[in-house]
């Protein structure tokens, strides 16, 4: 009865750390992280193929934030990203002005695109601040939202000396990768007169201050 028992409470704490996945590090409780970044060191990467060359754009004009529990991210990660339309840049102005435009993301209809995130899956703690893992989320874009799950690996960085040369507070960084289908949120694939691939690789690459 007592190797039942052990059985069971073994089987039980195991089951509670395997949940409660999250960081290891001198902060505790629920935490927000604002992203807004006025130097614009935060971006967003867009990628496409076209027959005559492959387009990759970036996007400076971020905002919005993250709320979590520092032990248990798993569970407890909320929040919204959200990036401005009009920051977007491919290297050619007249390409940019037309990725703007009325015949594709429609800038002035649709200023934003944004990421809420619903749940985190497949987590694995590589270091005491680090985690990998899959985040499911509803990404909108030119008026339609659907629903993307990213990979992704996040970083939390107690203050420091050299944090502080960033921002101040704790520092919490995330780099992310999805792919989006232009027909699904009422985009075709020609730009400029060219073809460009219909799925868009979006990379993210931000840090967020929770004393901003």
């Amino acid at each position: 009865m007592n190797r039942v028992v052990k059985t069971f409470v073994l089987l039980f704490f195991m089951s509670v750390v395997v949940m409660a996945q999250g960081f290891k590090v001198k902060a505790t409780g629920s935490q927000t992280f604002n992203f807004e970044d006025k130097n614009g060191r935060n971006q967003m990467t867009f990628f496409s193929a076209t027959p005559l060359e492959d387009i990759t754009g970036t996007a400076s004009g971020i905002t919005g934030s993250v709320t979590f529990d520092v032990a248990n991210l798993v569970k407890t990660l909320k929040g919204t990203i959200t990036v401005s339309v009009a920051s977007m840049k491919s290297g050619i102005d007249l390409r940019d002005q037309h990725i703007r435009g009325a015949n594709w993301l429609n800038a002035e209809k649709f200023p934003n695109i944004t990421f809420d995130i619903k749940e985190v899956l497949d987590v694995k703690q590589t270091a005491d601040n680090k985690l990998e893992f899959k985040v499911k989320g509803d990404y909108t874009m030119h008026g339609v939202s659907k629903e993307v799950v990213a990979s992704a690996e996040a970083s939390y960085l107690d203050e420091s000396e050299q944090t502080k040369k960033r921002a101040p507070g704790d520092l919490f960084g995330v780099r992310a990768k999805f792919y989006v289908k232009l027909s699904d949120y009422g985009i075709n694939n020609q730009l400029i007169g060219n073809k460009v691939a219909e799925n868009i690789e979006v990379s993210v690459n931000i840090v967020g201050s929770n004393k901003m």
